[in-house]
């Protein structure tokens, strides 16, 4: 038997770890986005029966009103999301980045909604902000502030939704930076210090550029699932189900409608493929402009 050697021995060890993600992206992503592209050419229903329409389908989404709001709804909302995830994770992870134990239970506190079902959390905060009953409208009301529609008025149902979202969020995109600033060789720090350097300006001339490639996973992983994430699903269904005037009717939701509401599955699909094929495009746009996150310019 031919003994192999270190170098390939290490190419089997990481082959065989990639092998469980690879299996279950091909199985739970690439088959089901195949399936979606062969079903949008076809007329499908819930009966098994499908004719053959060609870019039907396509052709529609041109002339669909709600298709086009729905797309500007969710680049409204990951344009809002993102940027704000961005800060908010970064600033709490400078807030807790020192190890201590007020700073522990802090991280734990942070972290916690992540622990919980998106569709409890989506409940809590539909009892919180509802009309008339919720807590919030009652606390306004008791200061003799006229009380808001958090979820019933369309100019603040779409930011309540992306406020709940960065709450909920947010926990996560600090551990995110914390890996990041740990990885930070303290020796920079301490020698612009000795240069006389400032806090702001150690952040913005060490921590920032050092943060680049987190920076770069952050800002892709917060657009795609802002885009097609769980939060941008069920959040949505549980506290609105895309109103009130389709104020808050994602991308997601409004696939979610044909589909399964209206039984246009075939519409649904070609929706779902456009929506892979944008992401797609703006995953590479990423790369190519960040190059993985190295943010090295010639």
């Amino acid at each position: 038997m031919t003994r192999l050697s270190g170098k390939h021995r290490e190419w089997l060890a990481g082959y065989l770890f990639v092998l469980p993600d690879a299996l279950g992206l091909a199985l739970f992503i690439a088959l089901p986005a195949a399936m979606a592209l062969f079903v949008s050419v076809y007329s499908f229903d819930a009966f098994g029966s499908f004719t053959f329409v060609g870019a039907t389908h396509y052709r529609r989404m041109l002339v669909d009103p709600l298709f086009w709001t729905s797309l500007r709804v969710t680049v409204t909302f990951a344009v809002t999301l993102v940027p704000l995830l961005y800060v908010t994770g970064l600033g709490l992870a400078l807030l807790v980045q020192r190890t201590n134990l007020y700073n522990a239970i802090m991280r734990s506190m942070l972290f916690a909604p992540q622990m919980v079902s998106l569709v409890v959390i989506g409940l809590v905060w539909q009892l919180l902000v509802v009309d008339k009953i919720g807590i919030l409208p009652q606390m306004l009301v008791a200061v003799g502030i006229e009380p808001v529609s958090f979820l019933g008025d369309p100019r603040f149902a779409l930011l309540t939704v992306t406020l709940v979202c960065i709450w909920f969020l947010m926990g996560f995109y600090m551990l995110v930076f914390l890996g990041g600033l740990h990885d930070i060789p303290q020796e920079y720090y301490e020698a612009a210090q000795l240069d006389g350097a400032g806090r702001i300006a150690r952040f913005w001339y060490i921590t920032l550029p050092l943060l680049r490639p987190t920076s770069f996973f952050v800002l892709l992983v917060s657009t795609v699932s802002a885009v097609a994430g769980a939060h941008a699903f069920d959040l949505v269904y549980v506290m609105t189900k895309g109103g009130p005037a389709n104020a808050t009717s994602l991308l997601m939701m409004y696939i979610y409608q044909q589909a399964f509401q209206f039984g246009d599955f075939g519409y649904a699909s070609a929706m779902s493929a456009v929506l892979v094929a944008m992401l797609a495009v703006l995953s590479g746009l990423f790369f190519l402009l960040t190059r993985g996150g190295r943010f090295q310019y010639a």
